[in-house]
């Protein structure tokens, strides 16, 4: 009889299985009872039934075989809801099954249990929506997990779950794994594929899982990274990413360490954090410590605006009568993009990513690795959808209805001023960068890789008044096993708690 979940990772669980010591059937109990009792509201569908029949079948010799996992809310399974975490779609059912969930339900062997919560469309990295409520923090009710991948990352360092599935835009692997002390690997664009339905925009999601230690997702890569027809841009993989960790020789390696990748302000105690974590690392490597005056442009703006147009044709002509079911974010954002982004806001924005490669293009060039934060703060109030929140009377008028129809009315009138006046988007932009950094700041340090392809990855580093901020390597395009490596030697020589303390 097991009492608990497995407090290990999911390798160890799958030895315990193949040792008789446990079989999936106990784990699968364990974990949905588990589930059931939780106050983290990190499980937006559960399929108690089907898990269990699937559990009592389940083949131990495959990589995953017979470990409970659940899905992020925005991934499909056919037969289950497609909510993407909005009232808009609250009743909608999947009918495909994406390639990296079938990938790991088939030749992984792993057990899909249920869904878990993500902000409504990915759109945001934080953890609440109208339709889930807030999901919460394991190592402090009330805090947040981030987002888009919170339910994830919550099921995960709760207990509740070994590893959960993920996807990373802008952040939405490394922030919530560097909110809850969790391994966050977003890989080089396209390592693992986002078939069988891949816009060709914005060309910066990467899927991925969440996981308690580097093995954990080095497994998974083997299990679901390598091309795939529906993905035109997805990458071929040798699947061989386990067994060929450790095989890196780290001595003499360049190391940039930039806490405030890009000039983004830290909150007090992060940036000691990050370069203590740093030093042990490179000290433990022989790695060689170098400067870099490091400049990059702040691209969150236009990373926003540009990854509604896919949201756009998701919604059809639902928009705008759904707008009172999205969140006032996602709304917002959409009153936004439909207000500012034109031809000539667009090519603004495609003149800063060819600025931001070439800094990045350059930063490789100085440096093999390049470590930053990679949240500016621990975690923030998890009902907030801000870093730095307005104080309550400014929230509450903001949200207000008479607020809200005011706010539509204005952004109509600057629609039309910009049919006139095309460049007036761009010095409202600048004003925002000058008087808005702190919600700007938030996943300022992660789009940057996003932008530019190249794999990064959060590690642990230690605690800020007792929550976990996590430490952010970025290295070059397809050099993802080094990272794995890097990542490697951090659980070995600095080491992290697997779970959340209860």
């Amino acid at each position: 009889m097991v009492d608990a979940p497995w407090s290990g990772d999911a390798c160890s669980l799958v030895d315990a299985f193949r040792r008789g010591e446990r079989s999936p059937a106990e784990e699968m109990d364990a974990t949905l009872a588990a589930a059931a009792a939780t106050d983290l509201n990190c499980f937006s569908f559960l399929d108690p039934d089907r898990a269990r029949a699937a559990a009592a079948e389940a083949d131990v010799t495959k990589p995953f075989g017979g470990v409970p996992v659940a899905l992020k809310e925005l991934d499909s399974r056919t037969g289950w809801p497609d909510t993407e975490g909005s009232l808009v779609f609250k009743d909608r059912i999947a009918t495909k099954t994406h390639t990296s969930v079938e990938r790991l339900e088939q030749q992984g062997g792993a057990v899909p249990i249920g869904l878990t919560t993500a902000s409504e469309f990915g759109g945001l990295n934080v953890s609440v929506t109208k339709l889930n409520g807030v999901t919460h923090n394991p190592w402090r009710h009330g805090r947040t997990v981030g987002g888009s991948s919170g339910g994830s990352a919550a099921a995960v360092a709760g207990g509740l779950l070994t590893l959960c599935t993920a996807a990373d835009g802008g952040g939405s692997i490394r922030i919530p794994a560097g909110y809850t002390g969790l391994v966050g690997m977003k890989g080089t664009y396209g390592r693992i594929p986002r078939g069988p339905s891949a816009y060709s925009r914005p060309s910066t999601e990467v899927f991925g899982c969440l996981a308690r230690s580097v093995r954990d997702v080095a497994r998974h890569y083997d299990v679901a990274a390598g091309f795939d027809l529906h993905d035109p841009w997805s990458l071929p993989s040798a699947g061989t990413w386990e067994a060929d960790l450790g095989t890196h020789d780290l001595r003499g390696l360049r190391v940039a360490v930039v806490p405030g990748l890009g000039g983004v302000h830290l909150q007090p105690g992060v940036e000691e954090a990050v370069r203590d974590t740093a030093g042990k690392l490179i000290a433990a490597a022989g790695m060689t410590q170098v400067d870099l005056d490091l400049r990059l442009p702040n691209l969150t703006i236009e990373w926003m605006l540009g990854n509604v147009s896919t949201l756009m044709a998701e919604l059809g002509d639902r928009w705008p009568d759904c707008g009172p079911d999205l969140t006032e974010a996602i709304e917002d954002g959409l009153r936004l993009s439909q207000t500012f982004y034109n031809l000539h806001t667009a090519g603004v924005a495609e003149k800063k990513r060819l600025e931001l490669t070439t800094a990045m293009a350059e930063m490789f060039d100085q440096a093999d690795l390049v470590i930053a934060a990679t949240n500016p703060g621990p975690a923030f109030a998890a009902e907030s959808q801000m870093m730095s929140p307005p104080p309550p009377t400014i929230d509450k008028l903001m949200t207000a209805p008479a607020t809200r129809t005011a706010l539509k009315a204005a952004l109509g009138a600057l629609r039309m001023a910009t049919g006139v006046a095309p460049r007036l988007p761009d010095k409202l932009f600048s004003q925002a960068e000058k008087h808005l950094s702190d919600l700007l700041d938030t996943g300022a340090l992660t789009i940057p890789s996003n932008v530019y392809g190249n794999p990064a990855v959060s590690i642990p580093a230690g605690l800020v008044h007792g929550l976990p901020v996590g430490m952010q390597v970025l290295t070059r395009h397809h050099a993802d096993a080094l990272l794995l490596d890097v990542a490697l030697l951090a659980e070995r020589e600095v080491g992290w708690p697997m779970t959340a303390p209860r």
